[in-house]
């Protein structure tokens, strides 16, 4: 139970400041034609964007399988579907992180985007119980085996995630033309 509790503390806190980061990275792309250290900041994190979002999307997919197979924790419904968003994404940012392809960007916003509906979706469920319908039958979709610092739940860290990969996909979107 101590490396349960220890896990979810330090995931909790890497997702915070991925989120920070993400806002960061989402806030440089909107002024990067018009702040020279906006458009710094884009011009440094280019290059590493695509081997970035492709170790993150493996990251979190491999710690979603260590929660379900090694610490036994049953994913719901929503939870198989953020998987359905985020699984496939591994390969893809892999494959085109090695061949420099760049016009993954569209596949992996999309993917990203309906995503972060879905974990916003749930977290809303387990912060508010009750209040929307749980479409699972099994494990209940509102139960919550974290809840960090207040706020923080399964389903916002993968939020965050997607967040993290919308953005980057739009730096390198933007950046391709």
């Amino acid at each position: 139970m101590e490396l349960f509790s220890t896990l979810n503390y330090w995931l909790a806190l890497g997702s915070i400041l991925i989120g920070i980061f993400s806002i960061v990275l989402g806030g440089a792309f909107f002024l990067r034609h018009r702040n020279e250290y906006a458009r710094a900041l884009i011009s440094w994190i280019t290059p590493h964007v695509l081997w970035g979002a492709f170790g993150f999307s493996f990251l979190a997919s491999a710690m979603t399988l260590v929660y379900s197979d090694y610490l036994g924790i049953e994913p719901c419904s929503l939870c198989w579907w953020q998987r359905v968003f985020l699984y496939p994404q591994v390969i893809l940012l892999g494959m085109a992180a090695w061949k420099k392809d760049s016009y993954v960007a569209e596949y992996s916003i999309v993917l990203s985007f309906f995503g972060a509906i879905v974990a916003l979706y749930q977290h809303f469920l387990q912060i508010f119980p009750n209040s929307l319908p749980c479409p699972s039958t099994g494990v209940s979709c509102a139960q919550r085996f974290l809840f960090e610092f207040g706020f923080m739940t399964y389903p916002l860290m993968a939020f965050v995630l997607f967040a993290l990969l919308m953005v980057a996909m739009l730096i390198l979107r933007a950046e391709r033309t």
